[in-house]
């Protein structure tokens, strides 16, 4: 099977990491190959995290630039750090809710918060679906169902290697089981979502 490549951009405590690990596990309970690499920023709470998935035919976890399939933006400006990776066939999912990473505050680096650079991001992306998924996951009775939301977004894309049945098994497998029923329907919130655009 030919590469299907995933690379996902948040800050730390949103849960990039472990939708990696529910998509990885998913893929590999499948018989499916699967490489994953993580990029963890200067703390666990508040730094850029970025994760890397490539499920099928690979060897090494880094996608080239502009080679990546999907990219799953948990935070706006995360996504416009991104843009590297995309091609004109990569899909798209952005977290419209903002969080402004702890280093900002600091004054140790800047947010791209740049309307141009949105604009950027808009053009450079020809397949880019905008959600809000903190007020979805808020909905589903839990704002940290947030990665939820995305992963339900990102099996709806078109493309995704592996079934929505085969991801709620994982999650099933993965999740504090009195988080289940909160994360499913966070799951479903966004994947409807994506559905329905």
């Amino acid at each position: 099977m030919k590469a299907y490549k995933i690379h996902l951009a948040g800050v730390g405590g949103q849960g990039t990491i472990k939708v990696s690990s529910i998509i990885g596990e998913a893929a590999m309970k499948k018989g499916i190959n699967v490489v994953m690499s993580e990029l963890h920023g200067m703390a666990q709470r508040g730094g850029v995290v970025t994760t890397e998935v490539k499920i099928g035919d690979a060897h090494s976890p880094v996608i080239e630039n502009g080679d990546a399939d999907l990219i799953i933006g948990f935070e706006p400006a995360e996504i416009l750090r991104s843009i590297k990776k995309a091609s004109g066939k990569t899909f798209v999912i952005m977290n419209s809710a903002r969080i402004v990473p702890f280093t900002v505050s600091l004054g140790m680096s800047t947010y791209l918060d740049n309307p141009s650079l949105i604009k950027e991001a808009i053009k450079k992306f020809s397949h880019l679906y905008i959600i809000d998924a903190e007020k979805l996951a808020k909905r589903a009775g839990n704002i940290m169902s947030l990665n939820m939301v995305l992963l339900g977004s990102a099996v709806a894309m078109p493309g995704f290697p592996l079934e929505r049945e085969e991801i709620i098994q994982s999650m099933k497998e993965s999740l504090p089981g009195k988080t289940i029923g909160i994360n499913l329907k966070a799951f479903d919130l966004g994947f409807e979502r994506i559905k329905n655009m």
